[in-house]
């Protein structure tokens, strides 16, 4: 054939009309040749793969022939029957050289082909799982390599085209067909890869577990013992990828349960044991969901109370609709059925409850699942994908079909996830397409794939289009097309965009615990992948705590002190903390002793001089005043070269200095062009951030008990006469002859400038601290609520505890651990000494042991006083003003605090349904409460958790300082209606007009630590009350007695018989005589 073509080529050249005809015709006799040079290569190596006679040999034609295939294209395979002439030969029974031939053939086509070639050769991966059981060890070896080498490359987006095939290798079919007969060697085969690929495609797994569990456990109850022992393996393997630290410690003995029913008592008694915490996901449920069905219907009450609190329990933390739409409908008819019949009345409860939280959680059987918005399945995805190659190429040849089904499978799993990054897309189908396409119809093909899916997921969605973030003004900092976040084990954010601009200011919402702090900490400490590092793009963090470690050291040497500031002369330090506001006084003055507003200034002018390229400021107008405000959105708004992350509740701040608004939504980041307003505008929903009144959550704070004494709400419970207060070291006092009183009708505002002293006021007031002069009088059974300025120093020791922890230790004694820890409670060294004084009590020296009781005594109370060394009978009452003109102060202070905590205590029990009841009061979800770490907490969490215990004992009063920091718009709206519908007092310090004016007729306004009031008082003026009582009192008819009016009718006769004798004027008669 070489020849004759040589002979028409020598003819064609000698003619002389030579024309573009000739030289096609040339280009086709010639590539005729190369077929034909190319076909006896291909029969060449053949060849000797089936014939050669060692192991080397073979692999070395195997691997020739892979690299003349790749020169010719993919289709070669087709042209010369390659894969046919393998398969024949891997499939001779009667030559174990020819099997181990071609399945080394089949393994050099993967090896240098890849991915191009691996949707075709899917078709014979049950073939090599069934030479496992070959009775030649090479074969075995050479059928294991081949697997092995093809399975590595699968990608995990593959799974629902590769698991069927492992599935069949198992003895198991998917399908409901009749499962085929499979050797025991090719089970255990199947079972170690099924267990490889978990390792490659976790979440995929996770997502298959209810098609892996049954074809799994169909080998946990194989006759063989190899099978069973391999297939407990592979079963843990697979239950593992759910990631679920509640049920990890539990994983043997679920897949004990999956083979021997009879382990199910003993499993489900160890699982009603464990406190589940962590958010339950599919893979999870997957896992949980068979073994409650079983366990719901077994006859044994017990095990079906311990069923239905362990299926409330673990719905609860169940937050995706979908998954719970696909698992929880398996559990609901048993969960109905106990509620209505079962036989004891707490089980009925107890799944009466559970049934509630089944159907919240989206599991009730009656109700439309919910679907994925973007739901695709494998054969919509490989329509889409053969219309456009068809559209590129013009013509399929049918040899591709498998990698057109293998990329639809993968692109459907794409939108499952909802991950629609184009990089990833072009990258790993332009390996597949590559089979067919050339390299320009593969980047239209990959673009129009994703760009048709894509539209539909935006327009199902309701989002806007990601044009959004590439019409931004200004140099691009950075840009993170796919990265999820999460915190502990919450998922915060999936498969997100991230794409900042300089000199843009970008506003954070969403509501508490979504994940804002979490985010700006994660891009700080370079722990968002894909983010630029601190070489390339440089960030600064701002937030409400002092991130020092030394707090003593003046403001300079504080930040002269921090080690990223070292390269920065102290006189540019200094000249931008005076740019800041940082007078003389300040510069020297220590950081520990400047109000929570100069500590945040101190923050922001920190980050100022580390001339960041990013902003990251968290809350950064918490604790300002209206000026320092001013005087921050002035600076944002004029630095045109740095760009912002902005996390913050002010409405007005975000109105005034936002360029952008990122909108935590679905656990996607949304991108709104314009301030707060514009967002509003395009997202309803969030109105909270302009009116409370808005808002949808509603908060209640506990009735205050009775007060001794105190009959009207207008009567004083606190007073503070001329009160001076100056912090050691300090010049100038913080606080000047101040004076007020509160009744439980009080609504104040406190209000200053930063440093005014209004937080020092209100420690006075509560009793933190205690004036150098003038005195603080609060009724003896009165309970404060006191939530600081730093709310967060209340839990700092408790950040491992759960906040019901933490309200159980603060009042497991029956008083307020907290109160016990305030300076004024503390005994100084003269008090204990005083202590020790003897008294002459009835001509006898004694000395104060204790307190033992209170009782009223006209306008005041009494003690009962235990004496040293002597028995109740010689106890003595001593009034009140008289323990206090001995000095006993803090003795009665202490009993004060007791009997008030006793008392509160005595309407609260502390125990979990109530303390549940409590938090979800207050704001906070009941199974946070109960289940999460404070640590774990978002500041707006850890708020109301401080909120929650201070008013846990039925407080009479609450005083909040800047109770507006880290809330977020919502819970505002909450708070702002508890305080409204509540019967106790109410002082607040705050920088939010808007939320004061709406709450407080009256403000007390300190200016250089002096007092201003304005308003109306709540509190009744007691001279004017007592002067009328005197009228009432002198105007009060005396109701006469019987003997009265008898001798006033004896002095009435005696006058009138005068007057008949003497005559003259009469004299009347009145009610007085």
């Amino acid at each position: 054939m070489t020849a004759l073509c040589g002979v028409k080529i020598s003819s064609l050249l000698s003619t002389p009309f030579r024309s573009t005809v000739v030289q096609l015709l040339l280009e086709e006799l010639m590539a005729a040749a190369v077929e034909n040079d190319t076909a006896t290569v291909i029969a060449s190596l053949m060849s000797q793969i089936k014939t050669a006679p060692t192991s080397e040999e073979v692999d070395k034609a195997a691997h020739d022939l892979a690299t003349t295939i790749q020169g010719g294209g993919v289709i070669t395979l087709k042209h010369h029957n390659v894969l046919s002439t393998l398969e024949t030969a891997t499939r001779n029974k009667k030559s174990g050289l020819e099997r181990e031939g071609g399945l080394i053939g089949f393994n050099a086509l993967i090896d240098v082909l890849g991915r191009r070639v691996q949707p075709i050769l899917l078709t014979y991966l049950g073939l090599w799982l069934d030479l496992y059981a070959d009775k030649g060890a090479v074969v075995q070896e050479a059928a294991q390599l081949a697997a092995e080498t093809f399975l590595s490359l699968v990608p995990g987006e593959a799974a629902k085209v590769i698991l069927p095939v492992i599935f069949e290798g198992m003895g198991y079919s998917s399908d409901g067909n009749k499962a085929p007969s499979k050797k025991w060697q090719t089970k255990v085969g199947a079972l170690k890869l099924l267990k490889k690929y978990t390792e490659t495609a976790p979440e995929q797994i996770g997502e298959a577990l209810p098609q892996i569990i049954p074809a799994v456990s169909h080998c946990l109850s194989d006759t063989k013992n190899e099978v069973a022992v391999e297939a407990q393996k592979t079963m843990m393997a697979v239950c593992a990828v759910g990631g679920n630290p509640d049920i990890e410690k539990h994983l043997k003995d679920l897949v004990l349960c999956m083979d021997d029913p009879a382990h199910v008592p003993s499993t489900i008694e160890k699982l009603a044991a464990t406190t589940f915490v962590a958010e339950v996901n599919g893979p999870t449920l997957a896992i949980m969901v068979p073994l409650l069905k079983r366990a719901i219907n077994e006859r044994s009450t017990l095990l079906i109370r311990q069923t239905v609190i362990i299926t409330d329990n673990l719905c609860k933390l169940v937050r995706d609709p979908r998954t719970a739409a696909q698992f929880l409908p398996q559990l609901y008819p048993g969960i109905e059925h106990q509620a209505e019949s079962a036989a004891f009345p707490e089980i009925r409860e107890l799944a009466s409850h559970a049934k509630q939280t089944l159907i919240d959680a989206g599991g009730h059987s009656e109700k439309e699942g919910v679907a994925p918005e973007t739901s695709v399945s494998v054969e919509q995805a490989t329509a889409v994908v053969r219309e456009h190659a068809t559209k590129a190429q013009g013509f399929l040849d049918s040899f591709f079909s498998p990698v057109l089904n293998f990329t639809g499978a993968i692109v459907a799993d794409w939108i499952r996830q909802e991950m629609f990054t184009k990089e990833i897309w072009s990258k790993v189908l332009s390996e597949y397409l590559s089979a067919f396409l050339v390299s320009s119809d593969i980047t239209v093909v990959c673009d129009a794939v994703h760009q048709h899916y894509k539209k539909i997921y935006l327009g199902r969605a309701g989002e806007l289009e990601d044009s959004m973030l590439d019409e931004q003004e200004g140099e691009e900092l950075c840009r993170v097309d796919d990265f999820s976040l999460a915190y502990g084990t919450r998922l915060l954010l999936n498969h997100t965009k991230l794409k900042l601009h300089r000199g843009q200011r970008y506003g954070l919402c969403g509501a508490n615990g979504a994940g804002k702090s979490t985010l700006l900490r994660s891009i700080h400490q370079g722990k968002v992948e894909g983010f630029p590092s601190q070489d390339e793009v440089r960030t600064a963090f701002v937030d409400y705590a002092v991130q020092g470690a030394d707090t003593s050291l003046c403001v300079l040497d504080y930040i002269a002190a921090d080690k990223h500031l070292q390269n920065v002369e102290r006189s540019e330090i200094e000249e931008k903390l005076r740019e800041v506001g940082f007078d003389d006084a300040r510069l020297e003055c220590a950081v520990s002793m400047l109000s929570g507003g100069w500590k945040m200034k101190l923050e922001l002018a920190r980050a100022i001089i580390s001339k960041a390229d990013i902003l990251l400021l968290d809350e950064p107008t918490n604790h300002l005043d209206a000026d320092n405000i001013r005087w921050l959105e002035g600076y944002l708004t004029s630095q045109i070269h740095v760009t912002c992350l902005i996390v913050s509740h002010d409405s007005g701040f975000l109105d005034n200095v936002c360029t952008y608004i990122l909108h935590y939504d679905k656990r996607k980041l949304r991108l709104y062009k314009g301030n707060l307003s514009k967002f509003v505008e395009a997202y309803p929903p969030a109105l909270t951030y302009y009116n409370l009144e808005a808002s949808t959550v509603k908060f209640s704070f506990p009735k205050p008990s009775v007060l001794q004494g105190v009959r009207s709400n207008t009567k004083a419970i606190l007073k503070m006469s001329d009160c001076t207060f100056t912090y050691p070291g300090a010049a100038k006092p913080s606080l000047h002859n101040a004076s007020v009183s509160l009744s439980l009708s009080s609504r104040v505002a406190v209000i200053g400038h930063n440093g005014a002293g209004k937080t020092t006021m209100i420690k006075l007031l509560t009793g933190e601290t205690i004036p150098q002069t003038g005195t603080v009088w609060r009724h003896p059974a009165l309970r404060i609520g006191y939530i600081a300025q730093h709310a967060f120093h209340h839990l700092e020791q408790h950040l491992d505890s759960t906040p019901m922890d933490y309200l159980q230790w603060r009042y497991s004694t029956g008083e307020d651990k907290e109160v016990l820890e305030k300076e004024t409670r503390q005994w100084t060294e003269d008090e204990a000494i005083r202590m020790d004084r003897f008294f002459d009590v009835q001509g006898e020296q004694r000395q104060i042991e204790c307190l033992l009781g209170r009782s009223k005594l006209k306008k005041t109370f009494q003690y009962e006083i235990k004496w040293r060394n002597k028995l109740h009978k010689h106890n003595t009452w001593i009034s009140r003003e008289k323990l206090l003109e001995l000095g006993f102060q803090k003795l009665v202070q202490q009993f004060d605090d007791k009997e008030a905590s006793r008392e509160g205590l005595l309407y609260r029990e502390l125990t979990v349904p109530t303390i549940r009841q409590h938090f979800a009061d207050i704001g906070l979800d009941a199974d946070i409460a109960q289940y999460s770490k404070i640590g774990q907490l978002s500041g707006g969490q850890k708020v109301k958790v401080v909120i929650a215990a201070a008013m846990w004992n039925n407080s009479h009063m609450l005083v909040l300082d800047e109770p507006t920091n880290f809330l977020d718009r919502e819970a505002l709206g909450g708070l702002a209606t508890a305080i409204k519908g509540w019967d106790g007092a109410v002082v607040m310090i705050s920088h939010s007009q808007e939320f004061v004016s709406a709450l407080c007729p009256e403000t007390w306004k300190l200016e250089a630590g002096c007092l201003h009031k304005e308003g109306k008082s709540a509190v009744e003026d007691e001279k004017q009350v007592d002067d009328e009582k005197v009228k009432a009192k002198i105007s009060k008819k005396k109701k006469m007695t019987r003997n009265d009016i008898k001798k006033q009718e004896e002095r009435r006769r005696a006058r009138h018989l005068k007057w008949l004798i003497e005559g003259g004027e009469k004299e009347a008669d009145t009610d007085s005589d």
